[in-house]
């Protein structure tokens, strides 16, 4: 067997462990926030030892670190998962509101958001948080008017917009004390009227 075969299925075995450790971090934030979520405590939800974690990540900054930058790329893909081709109108407007608001009450957010509470206090966390979060604004923003066909040329939609974002995160905000589900959905189906009504 020549070494590239054999170095192929550890690749494929380390890769796999640094996904687990990656999900199990996102877990970990989620539930138990920022500071429930050591090393220790990821490594044994992901179920690998203290040391195989800190091959991958020796400290927890590095691991918090990847685990920002795979929120990140998580929370962009459910949005582009959720936001396929559809014919112009109100169905159209009412399924992207409640992609966006599906988002925003997702466990990724929820471990999103227990990293902007850890990064209020920590400088050098927030040096890799603003930017990302930057960045997941801008996408979201983009891929919002994309889906709706909305035109932003046009006065007060690129406004209603990312008023739609911000509606959403605030609901998402609103559902981490308890289930709002009921209450989001209504809020969400009469935004997407006045949001219909404003890009038509």
């Amino acid at each position: 067997m020549s070494t590239e075969a054999v170095r192929q299925p550890q690749q494929d075995r380390s890769r796999a462990t640094r996904q687990r450790l990656l999900a199990a971090a996102i877990d970990c934030l989620a539930e138990l926030g920022w500071t429930g979520s050591t090393v220790s405590v990821v490594a044994e939800r992901a179920g690998v030892s203290r040391g195989a974690a800190q091959h991958h990540f020796p400290t927890r900054e590095d691991l918090v670190t990847a685990a920002i930058e795979y929120v990140t790329e998580e929370r962009l893909a459910h949005l582009r998962q959720g936001l396929p081709d559809l014919p112009p109108g109100r169905d159209r407007t009412e399924f992207v509101v409640d992609t966006i608001g599906e988002m925003y009450a997702s466990k990724l957010f929820s471990a999103a958001l227990q990293l902007w509470v850890a990064a209020s206090s920590d400088s050098q966390l927030r040096e890799k948080v603003v930017p990302l979060e930057a960045r997941v604004g801008r996408e979201a923003h983009r891929m919002t008017v994309e889906a709706l066909g909305a035109d932003e040329s046009r006065p007060g939609v690129r406004e209603a917009v990312q008023a739609t974002l911000d509606l959403a995160r605030g609901l998402g905000l609103a559902n981490l004390l308890t289930d709002d589900a009921k209450r989001r959905s209504r809020v969400l189906r009469q935004w997407a009227m006045t949001l219909d009504a404003a890009l038509s």
